[in-house]
C-alpha cells in the first residue's frame, strides 16, 4: 500500500501517460483504466488533418471515376450512333438492292414481251406477203398449164400478167423498186458499173439499168446496176 501510495504521490490525479494516452489507478480496485483522449504531448490537430486529407483524396478519386464513367458513356453513345448509322447504312443498301431486282426482273420480263412481239408481228407480216403471193402462183400453174395444151401461143402475155401481179404483191408488202434511168447517179442505191460519154446530158445521169434495185421501206436491198454518162455539164444543185 505504501507503494501505492508513492506512486500516487509523484502522479497526482492517478494518471499515466502511455504512448501519448492518459490512464489513471482506481483507487478502489488498484487496476489501471485508460482514459480516451490525448496526451499532453499529442498533436490535437494531426487526426484531423489526415481526415481532411483522406475526404480530399476520396473527393478526388470520386471525381476522376465521374470523369472516367462520362468519357465511358460517351464512348459508349458514339458506339450506339454508329451501330444506328451502320443499322441505317445496311437497311438503305437492302432498300436499293430490292429495287434494283424488282427493276431487272421488270426489264427481263419488258424484253421478253417486246422480243415475243417483234417476232409475231413479223410472223403475221410473213403470213400477210404469203396469202399476196398465193394468187400468183395460182397464175403461174395456169399460165403453165395453158401453154402445155395450147403451145406458146398467149405465152408471152400470160407471164407478163403473172409479172405484174407477182409485183403488185410485193409492193404492197412495202418493196420499192429502184429503176433510175435519166436521174442523177445515186452511190447509195444504185452501183456504176461502166460510163459512157454524153456532152448531151448532164453529167452523173443514169443512161441505162442493166439490173433493177429493190429496197424495202428505207433499208436498200440490192442497188441498181447501171451505167452512166460523163462529159456533159455539170447539174443544177436544184438537181442534185
Amino acid at each position: 500500500m505504501a507503494q501505492r501510495r508513492s506512486y500516487s504521490a509523484a502522479n497526482p490525479g492517478n494518471q499515466v501517460p502511455i504512448d501519448g494516452r492518459s490512464s489513471r489507478i482506481d483507487p478502489v480496485t488498484g487496476e489501471e483504466e485508460e482514459i480516451l483522449g490525448r496526451g499532453a504531448g499529442a498533436d490535437a490537430s494531426a487526426p484531423a488533418d489526415e481526415g481532411a486529407d483522406a475526404v480530399e483524396a476520396l473527393e478526388a478519386e470520386a471525381a476522376d471515376d465521374e470523369g472516367i464513367i462520362a468519357e465511358a458513356e460517351a464512348v459508349l453513345d458514339g458506339v450506339a450512333a454508329e451501330g444506328d448509322a451502320l443499322a441505317a447504312a445496311k437497311k438503305e443498301a437492302a432498300d436499293w438492292q430490292d429495287r434494283y431486282m424488282r427493276l431487272h426482273a421488270e426489264w427481263d420480263t419488258y424484253r421478253r414481251r417486246t422480243s415475243e412481239q417483234q417476232a409475231e408481228e413479223k410472223k403475221r407480216a410473213t403470213e400477210k406477203l404469203i396469202e399476196n403471193l398465193l394468187p400468183v402462183l395460182d397464175d403461174f400453174e395456169r399460165t403453165v398449164d395453158y401453154a402445155t395444151e395450147n403451145g406458146e401461143t398467149g405465152l408471152l402475155d400470160g407471164v407478163r400478167a403473172v409479172q405484174t401481179k407477182l409485183l403488185d404483191a410485193l409492193v404492197k408488202g412495202g418493196l420499192v423498186v429502184i429503176d433510175p434511168v435519166g436521174e442523177a447517179y445515186d452511190a447509195l442505191e444504185a452501183q456504176a458499173v461502166a460510163t459512157v460519154p454524153d456532152p448531151a446530158v448532164f453529167d452523173e445521169t443514169v443512161q441505162d439499168v442493166y439490173q433493177k434495185g429493190y429496197k424495202l421501206g428505207k433499208k436498200v436491198l440490192r442497188p441498181a446496176m447501171v451505167t452512166v454518162t460523163t462529159g456533159g455539164p455539170k447539174r443544177p444543185k436544184d438537181d442534185e
